[in-house]
């Protein structure tokens, strides 16, 4: 379907055809321009019963319950859900840190598998993607579409990103919340190295917009172990100044911090109602995307 997809190396082609068997589903009710896959917030016409409501004139008579009627000698007709496409907009932190990782892969390689992979298996499946790569405000950005040689146009964006500059994602998931005309799918890419209750104001954002928000927490390894044994030069990849530290002084401090910003962000999550991925960049990113979209199966939208 997709020609040039092998040749990326951000995909796996084994991968996509195992993740293939999976659905890419919506938690809420999604506004598409077409009959997809996804619950809409209107009725329509659907093989999932949604509820009865009185016959007013003017109502289609084949969806009239005569059974209803010799029930209850009121006239009643048959309402079912409606079913839409839905619109995935992917959101890539490209930020300096997250040019970071201690092993195989930076963050940023485990993001675009990630991302490249989810777009595949969403316009796959008929569906619309854009992306939007940000740093200190919005690098590139494209709107959602679901034609093969749009979903290419992605792939190249994803290629070439490069993670330089500032973190100032929360500024920009408020700017998005507002100019994502309609109900969406929000998948947000990052390290978040941002303060959590400035976080949860931009979630309870996008979440107030009615869009289905997504975060994959992206921390490399090292970054949770801190096993670090002789004294190190700590450079902030986002242009701040460097730190000569001894790590068995600032160990337990560190650990510390970490912690409590782990904690506060659990809370933001709880209280956000986000669907919440944190993701250490040496898990198999398969796995973890086979737990995104199983999860996902069992909840789908309500209105």
């Amino acid at each position: 379907m997709f020609p040039d997809y092998r040749s990326r190396s951000f995909l796996d082609p084994q991968a996509l055809s195992r993740l293939a068997s999976i659905p890419l589903t919506a938690r809420r009710p999604m506004q598409g321009t077409i009959s997809g896959r996804h619950p809409s917030p209107h009725r329509g016409a659907s093989v999932e019963f949604a509820e009865y409501r009185k016959y007013v004139p003017g109502d289609d008579l084949r969806r009239m319950d005569w059974r209803a009627y010799g029930r209850s000698d009121r006239y009643y007709v048959k309402e079912f859900e409606a079913d839409t496409n839905l619109r995935c907009c992917l959101v890539l932190d490209t930020s300096g840190s997250m040019a970071f990782g201690s092993g195989n892969f930076r963050k940023i390689d485990y993001a675009r598998k990630i991302a490249g992979t989810l777009s595949y298996l969403a316009v796959q499946q008929g569906d619309a993607v854009g992306l939007t790569c940000v740093a200190k405000g919005i690098v590139q950005s494209i709107p959602p579409r679901q034609n093969p040689a749009h979903l290419m146009h992605v792939f190249d964006i994803l290629e070439q990103a490069v993670p330089a500059g500032e973190t100032q994602i929360v500024p920009v998931l408020h700017e998005l919340a507002e100019t994502i005309p309609q109900r969406a799918l929000i998948i947000i890419l990052s390290d978040f190295f941002a303060e959590p209750d400035e976080v949860r104001g931009a979630l309870e954002h996008l979440r107030f917009r009615k869009h289905d928000v997504t975060a994959f927490h992206l921390l490399d390894p090292l970054e949770l172990a801190f096993h670090f044994r002789r004294p190190m030069r700590f450079v902030d990849m986002e242009g701040g100044p460097a730190i000569f530290a001894e790590p068995n002084e600032i160990a337990g401090r560190y650990h510390k911090a970490l912690e409590q910003y782990l904690a506060k962000i659990q809370d933001v999550v709880l209280r956000t109602a986000i669907d919440y991925h944190r993701l250490s960049i040496d898990e198999d990113y398969e796995r973890a995307l086979m737990r995104f979209l199983t999860g996902r199966t069992q909840t789908r939208g309500v209105r």
